[in-house]
């Protein structure tokens, strides 16, 4: 029995977001509305938590560093203002959050590759 509200959900969730893992670094491209136009600004940084499962709730934090100056920001994935989500790299981790990556700088805040099977 499917009710009125999970219908509606089900109307408002994207289907072409890719799989996103903490440690991936994505490019997020956001719709930006400046007056009467509309353009697209990229976002790139490695995402430091996924929260709220697969859900309409669910987000990612983001996290690059410009300037020496660590920038977060937390976007809503199922979000009308998301154009899409292209992830760039992916990272291999042991924590499903990064958190620790605001404090270290340089070698330590870098992340192996993950392996790809079959792919070489």
């Amino acid at each position: 029995m499917t009710t009125k509200l999970d219908a509606f959900v089900k109307t408002q969730l994207k289907g072409n977001i890719p799989e996103i893992k903490p440690g991936d670094t994505v490019q997020i491209h956001q719709k930006i509305k400046e007056g009467d136009k509309e353009r697209i600004q990229v976002f790139e940084g490695q995402v430091i938590a996924k929260k709220h499962g697969q859900g309409l709730s669910s987000m990612i934090t983001v996290r690059k560093v410009i300037s020496g100056i660590g920038t977060e920001r937390i976007f809503p994935i199922h979000s009308p203002i998301i154009d899409k989500i292209e992830v760039v790299k992916r990272g291999k981790t042991r924590r499903a959050k990064l958190y620790y990556l605001r404090r270290v700088k340089g070698r330590k805040a870098r992340l192996k590759a993950e392996q790809t099977v079959g792919k070489e």
